[in-house]
């Protein structure tokens, strides 16, 4: 690192706009890594509704045709047909239920961005920190210690 590297002969301006330059780059970062996390949680979220979707196709086009097909295969053999028709409602709402409950834990694996959230925590934790460089005080300082102060 040469002696020009170290920010000492660097004006005001130029450490101000590295420091603009350099904090613009951790916000891009931190959104990055906030849209991976969703994009995560939104292809999860797209399967769970996908399983409402199925579930709903289900029972508003096939339910009607095969239930009349299986209360009357069941009817053949032998059981009433009130019966019949029960017997197959009640199997196809237990399918439609299952199918919920598959699409239910698809979407509770659904999760908040957390190392985006623990990420923006961390950074904002050291920029409450950070502090103004510390002036030297008077008498450190080599060239007020000839300056002779007057008492008005």
């Amino acid at each position: 690192m040469s002696a020009a590297d170290d920010g000492a002969d660097r004006s005001l301006g130029q450490l101000v706009a590295t420091a603009t330059a350099e904090m613009s780059a951790l916000v891009h970062d931190e959104i990055a890594l906030a849209k991976a996390e969703i994009r995560q949680d939104a292809k999860r979220a797209g399967i769970g509704s996908a399983a409402f979707v199925v579930a709903g196709a289900l029972a508003l086009f096939a339910l009607p045709v095969l239930s009349f097909a299986a209360a009357y295969g069941i009817h053949n053999l032998g059981l009433g047909l009130a019966w019949s028709f029960l017997i197959v409602g009640g199997a196809f709402l237990i399918i439609a239920a299952l199918l919920i409950l598959i699409a239910m834990a698809k979407i509770k694996k659904i999760k908040k961005p957390e190392q985006s959230i623990a990420s923006v925590k961390e950074t904002a934790a050291v920029l409450q920190k950070a502090k103004p460089h510390p002036r030297a005080a008077d008498e450190e300082h080599p060239a007020l210690t000839s300056v002779t102060r007057s008492s008005v």
